[in-house]
C-alpha cells in the first residue's frame, strides 16, 4: 500500500461590521478585535471543507 499525504482544510467566515474613516481604518480595527479575542470564529461560521492530495515538495 502506498501512503498519501491528504489536505483538510477547513473555512470559517463572518462579516463584522464597524464604523472607521477609511476601508483601512476598518480593516486594521478588526484586526486588533480579532488579536485581543473578541472576535472568536467557531462552529457556527463554518462555511466549507476541502481536501486535497500534497506531495512532500509542496509542504
Amino acid at each position: 500500500m502506498k501512503k498519501y499525504s491528504i489536505e483538510v482544510l477547513e473555512v470559517l467566515s463572518r462579516i463584522v461590521e464597524v464604523e472607521a474613516v477609511n476601508e483601512d481604518a476598518a480593516i486594521e480595527r478588526v484586526r486588533q478585535m480579532y488579536r485581543k479575542c473578541e472576535i472568536v470564529l467557531d462552529d457556527s461560521d463554518y462555511k466549507l471543507t476541502e481536501m486535497s492530495v500534497k506531495d512532500e515538495k509542496s509542504w
